[in-house]
């Protein structure tokens, strides 16, 4: 198959939900769209992140697609995108003492204030004195 051959895509209109017709190709069943050609109404999970919102349960309405259909990402309807969940104060308690745990040296006990390497357990002071005390 010869390069322009690889290039044709066949192109088809398709009929969103809100009746509008936009041309599409056809990929697993689903419409995909190029890169930035996307219709508005349609966000992958990261531009719903942005705006505080989920995909909710909806399954992904189309792709979007680039790099000769090597990177593709899926695309979400707007309207049918939920409210992301806040965490109850239990919870982000609860997250505050695991990230108080990571930030602890086993060596000496004080909160370092960056994780601590789960290789070593030991903050970097420690670990550069034991490795003196070895070589010595």
């Amino acid at each position: 198959m010869g390069r322009s051959a690889r290039r044709h895509r066949e192109y088809n209109w398709c009929t969103l939900w809100d009746g509008r017709k936009v041309l599409a190709r056809w990929l697993d069943g689903q419409p995909a769209f190029r890169f930035r050609q996307a219709p508005t109404g349609l966000a992958t999970r990261r531009q719903l992140r942005e705006q505080g919102l989920c995909p909710g349960g909806q399954p992904p309405y189309a792709l979007l697609v680039w790099r000769a259909d090597r990177a593709w990402a899926a695309l979400y309807r707007l309207d049918l995108a939920k409210p992301k969940r806040v965490p109850t104060p239990a919870q982000r308690a609860a997250l505050a003492k695991a990230m108080a745990a990571r930030r602890t040296c086993r060596e000496c006990g004080e909160d370092v204030g960056y994780c601590v390497p789960t290789s070593t357990g030991t903050c970097w002071n420690c670990f550069w004195t034991s490795e003196e005390e070895v070589a010595a």
